[in-house]
């Protein structure tokens, strides 16, 4: 039976600039550096179609094991994203990402569906901490860029 998260991220920028660090495949590594160590992600912006063959180790302290991505859509003007990922005692990880306007700047919904056997509770427990982790290396990010306001 697949587990969920469901983590809403508030930031003071434009949707805009919150999408393009969405997108970000070089954000999406320095963002998870602290959790997940990820080595053969390409940079740029992800892209439909785009398969990612990543290895990736927890802490940066355990085994580098393979793990797939997927980019199964990347929509611009609706600023949402779904992929599916596999690997690293995952069967499956689907993933929507969306930027959504608000009255303060904009919101990150990440909504993902996790199937990991008799581990997904844990995984899902895993994944919960990893995305409320990346709001502040995200918020950096967004500083860097002088997108904050």
């Amino acid at each position: 039976m697949p587990g969920h998260v469901h983590v809403v991220s508030d930031y003071t920028c434009s949707p805009d600039d919150l999408w393009a660090v969405t997108k970000d495949l070089d954000a999406l590594v320095e963002m998870n550096a602290k959790m997940v160590r990820m080595e053969g992600v390409p940079s740029g912006d992800m892209y439909p179609g785009q398969q990612i063959n990543a290895q990736v180790s927890l802490f940066g302290r355990l085994p580098s094991q393979p793990y797939g991505i997927t980019i199964l859509e990347v929509d611009d003007e609706q600023r949402m994203f779904r992929s599916t990922e596999q690997g690293s005692g995952v069967k499956s990880w689907n993933h929507v990402g969306r930027v959504e306007e608000t009255s303060h700047g904009a919101r990150l919904i990440d909504d993902i569906e996790i199937e990991a056997g008799w581990k997904t509770p844990l995984i899902v427990g895993w994944a919960n901490m990893m995305y409320r982790a990346r709001h502040k290396p995200r918020l950096r990010l967004l500083d860097q860029r002088g997108a904050l306001r």
